[in-house]
C-alpha cells in the first residue's frame, strides 16, 4: 500500500540493565506518534504466559528450565510474534539466558527461521553503568555478577547476535544507550532501521 513504510521485524537485544525496554518503548512511541504502525512485544513475556500454564510462576525461573522445555516455550512465543501485522514489531529479547548448561542462544536457528527478522540491533551501555543500573533495580530477582562478568556478557551478546545476522543476511548495528541519553539513542534505532 502506497504510504506505508515497509513491514519491518526488529530483533533488539541487550544485557539486563543496559535500559533496553524503556529504550524500545521510546522508539514505538516515536514512531507512532509519526504515524507508522509499531508495537512491541516482549518474548520473554511471551514464554512466560506461556510457561505460566505449565506452572511456572517466576519469570527469572524461565532459564532455570531444562533446555528442551525452554526450546519449546521458545517455538512458541516466536511463533505468536511473527503472526503480528504492525509496520515495525520490535522482538525485546535477550541473545543468550545464562543456565547451568551454560549460555544458551536465545534467538536459535528454528526461532530465527519463525520470526524472519529484518534487523538485529544490540544496544549496549559502558560496563560500570549496567553495573549501576542492576544494582539499583530491585523489581527483578537477579544474579550477582561484577563488572568483568558483565564485559563477558557483552562480548557473548554480541557473537551470538552476529552468528544470528550470518544466518539470516539481515544487517547488525550496536546502539549505545548511556545515562540520560534515550532520546539519542531512540532516534539512533529510528534511523537504522529507515522509518
Amino acid at each position: 500500500m502506497l504510504g506505508l513504510v515497509e513491514n519491518k521485524r526488529v530483533v533488539i537485544v541487550g544485557i539486563p540493565g543496559v535500559g533496553k525496554t524503556t529504550l524500545v518503548t521510546t522508539v514505538v512511541d516515536k514512531l507512532n506518534d509519526d504515524n507508522k504502525h509499531a508495537s512491541v512485544k516482549s518474548y520473554g513475556s511471551v514464554m512466560f504466559e506461556q510457561a505460566q500454564k505449565i506452572g511456572v510462576n517466576d519469570r527469572d525461573e524461565l532459564r532455570k528450565l531444562p533446555v528442551e522445555k525452554q526450546k519449546e516455550l521458545q517455538k512458541m512465543a516466536a511463533e505468536e510474534i511473527s503472526n503480528l501485522k504492525d509496520d515495525v514489531v520490535f522482538v525485546d529479547t535477550h541473545a543468550f539466558i545464562a543456565s547451568k548448561s551454560g549460555f544458551y542462544p536465545g534467538l536459535p536457528n528454528h526461532v530465527l527461521q519463525i520470526l524472519q527478522p529484518t534487523h538485529f540491533i544490540i544496544i549496549s551501555a559502558h560496563p560500570s553503568e549496567i553495573f549501576d543500573r542492576r544494582m539499583k533495580d530491585k523489581t527483578r530477582n537477579r544474579d550477582k555478577i561484577s563488572i568483568g562478568g558483565i564485559k563477558n556478557e557483552l562480548a557473548i551478546q554480541e557473537s551470538m547476535l552476529s552468528s544470528c545476522s550470518v544466518l539470516t543476511g539481515s544487517p547488525i548495528k550496536v546502539i549505545l544507550n548511556n545515562e540520560g541519553k534515550v532520546e539519542e539513542a531512540a532516534n539512533k534505532v529510528i534511523k537504522t532501521i529507515g522509518v
